[in-house]
């Protein structure tokens, strides 16, 4: 260890996740409040519901209001107070709080100092104490949202044409603003808030000044405002925001956060959350303390209890979408990359804390993988993965001879394996075995991963730079031969990603072995067939070429498979001017990559010496890491606050990288994935987080935690 020259030191941070409660019937939800002692209650077109159990269930334990029509529910002075067709009343101080207010269709209630009640219907206003009618007033349009400004002694009432103001002892109505499509207010010590159809806009108390309306929001058509601990809380027709210090925003958006998307009203909730009603339920947005370490020892959990196959890192489906108890594991064509990049993790982990657990985990992963090219029989060729012969393997090819599956059968008829090799695997396999090499603390299972590397590197060998299958053919994508390789301009990504590969692969094996034949086979692919000046060519030759294969667009699994193979590209390089050379191209590829502010690629050119990491960035990606590893659905392109850039080769979509909670759930190959996902139907692996998080414990980028 000891990579880094600067280090972050992991103190808590607040981390946002949420929880949800669906409604269970056809009830228009209306409002919600929360009472002094973090009850929560929701108020539907069917009574008054309240939380539990991730539903929203009657109220039942304050039976005056079940058989009332309550048309409105505030919460004052910690306490429940409800409006209902007849009366204002409240479980609290010894229900003495009763009031027949004597309004016709009433629609929205507000209290005021010592009980000042206003109620509004229609088309009228209603202000009274102590049981007293104090003033009526006609209303040119209905009360879109009224509150209480404590400071100013007054009540702030919105209509969809303006905001006006109702002192506690007066009889008309003080217009301070007047606008169009207002839908929301709110008010702290210092402003009003004013939420429009349009974006939203602030007043100062008494409304002489008003700042210019502000649509340059995640969706402008607002439907309620707050300010919460200071800040502002906005809601609309598509997700909830909140506006940070330099002037962005938090966007909380798609079922990750919310139950949909059409926000009816936000408040405080219990404990610092936040709780959001919205069409179809209600969301509580919490904000925990945790450092990093307890982030990533909540990954391990999920990691390790839904998503080991075989000791391979799997894929989970959600046979109901959404429900994590319906999870089956799933077989991919990537076990074997997905897994080497799980046991790095494992590897990382046990490099800076020896733990057990991790070696463990490890040497669990590592067995899987080997048996990837023991299943096949076939001399050093890995299979993608393997599965019980069952639905989930040979049912996939039902229309097709058995001497033509790709799920070959194995000898003994009980297992298939997957015959379509990629150079992904083969990336995976060599970074991999060379962490193994180095970080396992039995020689014994040291000795068994270089046995990996030779006899893989020797299948490549053996059949002129090609993963060749059980049929005697290449595998489409495990190609690195010369006449392959050299066929692509040097625009197109393939030729100095694939001869970046090979060198890599065999100077990490000879690394281990000492075995001159790869220093051999090294040179000849090198010198002879130029695969040195095309692995050294800067990452920013690689564009489109017009009609060429490979070039329509910047490919970042291509990205992947790079920085997986920098470390043995460059740290095991056979001589210091190689080595600088080697350190130069990768660190152009990195160059390009960093505006994705990746922890994973961030740390992978640390090990390769790099200073310049860009620590801060990868801090905020694994701070803004979703908790919620569900592939829901996921929109952004409506967005109105995102600087869009031209359409380009690299897939980029906005001037700035979005926060990974605010993007469909994917892995590191998907660095631009803005939009889309498969609205709940899988559960990623958590070593999507743990690789990059231990990856940097393990170059000291990230100190152990601080209590």
């Amino acid at each position: 260890m000891g990579f880094s020259q600067k280090t972050y030191s992991d103190k808590a941070f607040k981390q946002d996740q949420a929880t949800k409660f669906q409604k269970t019937t056809d009830a228009a939800l209306r409002n919600l409040a929360i009472d002094r002692n973090g009850v929560v209650q929701v108020l539907s077109s069917q009574g008054v519901l309240h939380p539990w159990e991730k539903e929203l269930k009657p109220q039942l334990q304050y039976r005056p209001i079940s058989d009332q029509k309550v048309l409105d529910m505030v919460a004052y002075q910690g306490q429940f107070v409800y409006l209902t067709d007849t009366a204002i009343l409240s479980n609290a101080w010894a229900g003495k709080l009763y009031w027949e207010h004597g309004l016709e269709n009433p629609t929205q209630l507000a209290l005021g100092a010592d009980f000042t009640m206003l109620v509004a219907n229609k088309e009228n206003l209603r202000l009274a104490k102590n049981g007293k009618v104090l003033t009526d007033i006609v209303l040119n349009a209905p009360v879109e949202k009224m509150v209480y400004d404590a400071k100013g002694a007054r009540f702030v009432i919105a209509t969809a044409f303006g905001v006006y103001t109702l002192g506690e002892t007066e009889t008309t109505l003080t217009k301070i603003y007047a606008g169009e499509g207002i839908t929301s207010l709110a008010v702290s010590d210092k402003e009003v808030l004013v939420g429009t159809q349009s974006g939203y806009l602030t007043l100062n108390l008494d409304g002489k000044e008003a700042s210019p309306l502000q649509a340059k929001l995640p969706w402008p058509e607002i439907t309620s405002v707050q300010f919460i601990d200071g800040e502002k809380w906005l809601g609309s027709t598509k997700g909830a925001f909140k506006l940070r210090s330099d002037g962005k925003f938090d966007y909380y958006a798609s079922k990750r956060w919310l139950t949909d998307d059409k926000v009816v009203a936000i408040e405080a909730g219990p404990e610092g959350s936040v709780l959001v009603l919205t069409e179809t339920g209600l969301s509580q947005i919490d904000f925990t303390p945790m450092t990093l370490h307890d982030k990533a020892m909540h990954f391990q959990k999920v990691q390790r209890q839904r998503h080991i196959r075989y000791g391979f890192s799997s894929a989970t489906r959600l046979q109901t979408p959404g429900d994590l108890s319906s999870a089956i594991l799933w077989d991919t064509d990537n076990d074997g990359l997905w897994t080497s990049m799980y046991l790095a993790g494992e590897l990382f982990r046990y490099a800076a804390t020896k733990s057990e657990d991790a070696k463990l985990n490890a040497y669990e992963a590592f067995e899987a993988m080997e048996r990837l090219t023991k299943i096949s029989k076939i001399d050093g060729f890995p299979a993608r993965t393997y599965e019980i012969d069952t639905y989930q393997s040979s049912d996939r090819e039902p229309d097709k001879p058995e001497h033509e599956k790709i799920w070959r059968l194995t000898d003994d008829k009980r297992w298939r394996w997957k015959s379509t090799t990629s150079s992904d695997e083969s990336c995976g396999h060599f970074f991999v075995y060379a962490l193994f090499a180095e970080l396992a603390p039995d020689k014994s299972w040291r000795d068994r991963a270089i046995h990996q590397l030779k006899i893989e590197m020797d299948h490549l060998i053996e059949n002129d730079w090609y993963l060749v299958t059980w049929n005697g053919k290449p595998t489409q994508w495990g190609r690195w031969n010369p006449d392959y390789v050299n066929q692509f301009p040097i625009n197109v990504g393939d030729r100095r990603l694939n001869s970046t590969l090979i060198l890599s692969f065999l100077q990490t094996t000879y690394h281990f072995t000492k075995d001159k034949k790869y220093l051999k086979h090294y040179k000849k692919l090198a010198n002879k067939f130029g695969y040195e000046e095309n692995a050294n060519r800067p990452a920013s030759v690689i564009g489109f070429v017009e009609g060429q294969y490979l070039s329509s667009a910047w490919n970042h699994s291509d990205d992947e498979m790079y920085f997986l193979t920098i470390p043995g590209y460059v740290n095991y390089a056979f001589d210091e001017e190689s080595k600088a050379k080697h350190f130069e191209a990768a660190k152009s590829h990195w160059e390009i990559e960093r505006n994705e502010k990746n922890p994973l690629w961030n740390f992978l050119y640390a090990m390769i010496g790099g200073t310049d990491y860009d620590l801060d960035e990868s801090i905020w990606w694994l701070k803004e890491f979703p908790m919620d590893l569900i592939d829901w659905k996921v929109e952004n392109a409506h967005r109105k606050d995102l600087d869009k850039v031209a359409k380009n080769f690299r897939k980029q979509e906005y001037s700035e990288v979005l926060p990974r909670d605010e993007r469909p759930m994917h892995l590191h190959n998907n660095a631009y994935r803005n939009n889309g996902g498969s609205d709940g139907q899988w559960e990623h692996p958590a070593y999507i987080y743990l690789l990059p998080y231990w990856a940097g414990r393990y170059v000291g980028a990230i100190s152990a935690p601080e209590e």
